[in-house]
């Protein structure tokens, strides 16, 4: 099971890596995160330059596209042609975005009658897609889900682990990077969170 990070100049290091990294914690259960980028090259909102791993053609062949976020989100949305690169399928794909990319899925016509996560920064935008912008971290429906604020991140993460192999590797995961005391309250507090977030509107 591959996993497409979509990576876009302009992004936050955070929600790209974070989740990359958590999910590549799962490599020898065959579920494997790749950065995936518009060109071979993208550079962050802090100038750290990345190297693609994979160009944007693969998220039609990956089991899940993760939307990263960052300061030119805005831009991508208005950009036919890179949108065309975008042809996402809810049916058979997991499908999230972390903070503004949201926008990235309203535009795609996938948040239709949702509600969504995002960061504060972005929420304006959202909304005036028409996309109601709840106050939580991390909220699902389905096969689509998103996540609002960097470090929520590691929740995005965490249902995309959840789903494919089970709550017990996402747990391991967790239990792996807590930080050192924290163990239990850091796993507890991730799958409370995707939990809530999927039951939100049962």
């Amino acid at each position: 099971m591959q996993v497409a990070v979509v990576t876009f100049d302009g992004f936050n290091e955070l929600d790209s890596f974070i989740a990359s990294a958590l999910i590549n914690r799962c490599r020898k259960d065959g579920l494997e995160a790749l950065i995936t980028t518009p060109t071979p090259v993208v550079t962050s909102m802090n100038g750290v330059e990345v190297t693609g791993q994979r160009p944007m053609e693969f998220v039609t062949e990956a089991d899940v596209v993760l939307i990263g976020s960052g300061v030119k989100t805005r831009d991508v949305v208005a950009d036919d042609r890179l949108i065309a690169r975008l042809p996402l399928d809810p049916a058979r794909q997991l499908i999230g975005a972390q903070c503004s990319g949201a926008l990235v899925l309203a535009r795609l016509g996938l948040l239709d009658g949702m509600p969504a996560c995002t960061d504060m920064k972005s929420r304006p935008f959202v909304e005036d897609r028409g996309v109601t912008v709840l106050d939580a971290p991390f909220h699902a429906e389905g096969n689509i889900a998103t996540a609002g604020g960097c470090l929520a991140s590691q929740y995005l993460a965490t249902w995309v682990i959840t789903r494919t192999l089970g709550e017990a590797a996402a747990r391991d995961v967790l239990d792996y990077v807590a930080p050192v005391g924290e163990n239990r309250e850091t796993v507890e507090r991730a799958m409370r969170a995707v939990h809530a977030g999927e039951a939100a509107l049962r």
